[in-house]
This record gives C-alpha cells, structure tokens and sequence, in this order.
C-alpha cells in the first residue's frame, strides 16, 4: 500500500491529509482558500492520486501558512507513500499547455531537496491566493519530500500559468512514482 496519512498542527494551522499514489484521482480539499483548492484537486485529478485534505489556519492574518504547512504536509506524505523507492522510476518530467500557457516540469525522488523555479507572474493574486505563495508552495513540498524539482512556466495569464504547473507537477510526480521493477534506482543501491 503506498499511501499516507499525516496530521500536523501548531498555533496557526490544523491540516489532516490522506494520499494514496495508487488512486484514481478523487479528491477531498477543504483549505479554505477556493484558487489552492482548485489546484490540489487539479493536481490529485490528473496524478491519479486520491488526496483528501482538511485544513484549517489563520487567514485573518493571511493565506501564507495555511499554504506553507498544507505543503509541508504533502511533501511529507509523498515522502511516506514512496517508503524506500524500491522499484519506482524516480525521475519523472511532463510539459502541459493551458491555452496560452506553457509548464515544463522534471523531478527526482533521489533523495535530495532543491527547486529551481523560473516563472513571473503579472498579478499579486489569483482569487484569494498570494502568486508569491506558488513558489513558496513548491519549496515547502520539495524540501519535505526530499525532491530536486525543476519548473519553467510561460505565459501572459497568471491562473493559466499556475493551473499548468500543477498539473505538470501532477504528471511528472506520476510518472515518477511508477514501479517500473525491482531494486533502487542509484549506483549507491539506495535514495
């Protein structure tokens, strides 16, 4: 079974998430914050993966944490779900459009945490989200998951744009968790 079930909660935020990486891409998402709900249940969709989260924060002062930990949290499970690598791909990449909007994302499950994020968005929200939360949202979820993620997103609308990248992330994720055999993926025989 390679799924997760995490809870974490501090002063600012309640998160519980399920994952299971082996799902059919139903979603449960409650954040509170209606654009980030959009994208996790788009992300879930076209992973196939089941994800259920329910969280809760302080968004009276601001969308910043909820967004952070809810990141914290799914790096977290992916990290769990995979359990020792045996057998999967370990690197995926996916390249999707959204109208005028280009994503190309490419990952490795190896084991070591770095995002590199070449994106500019033209507005300082999308709904009730904060654009400087989409990279931040990336580097919570990379450092927790223990993943070195690249990601170039192009275009002139900031919805299309972010909705692309997730759903490159969703692919690629997908494809790099595929059990493709036996045995780790590494000349060091582990990750």
């Amino acid at each position: 079974m390679r799924n997760a079930k995490i809870a974490r909660k501090t002063k600012e935020t309640d998160i519980r998430m399920e994952l299971d990486l082996d799902g059919k891409g139903s979603a449960e998402i409650n954040t509170g914050i209606g654009f980030f709900d959009h994208m996790l249940n788009s992300f879930a969709r076209h992973g196939s993966f089941d994800l259920k989260i329910d969280a809760t924060g302080d968004l009276i002062v601001d969308e910043h944490h909820l967004i952070e930990d809810t990141a914290i949290v799914l790096g977290q499970a992916i990290a769990q779900a995979v359990g020792d690598k045996n057998g999967i791909a370990r690197f995926g990449e996916a390249r999707i459009p959204m109208d005028e909007a280009l994503a190309d994302v490419v990952l490795d499950l190896g084991g070591r945490s770095y995002l590199v994020m070449n994106t500019e968005f033209e507005s300082p929200r999308v709904g009730e989200m904060n654009t400087q939360l989409v990279k931040h949202f990336f580097e919570s979820l990379t450092e927790n998951a223990k993943m070195n993620l690249h990601a170039t997103v192009t275009g002139y609308n900031d919805h299309h744009k972010i909705e692309a990248l997730f759903k490159a992330f969703a692919y690629a994720l997908r494809r790099a968790v595929k059990i493709e055999g036996e045995g780790i993926k590494s000349t060091k025989g582990v990750l």
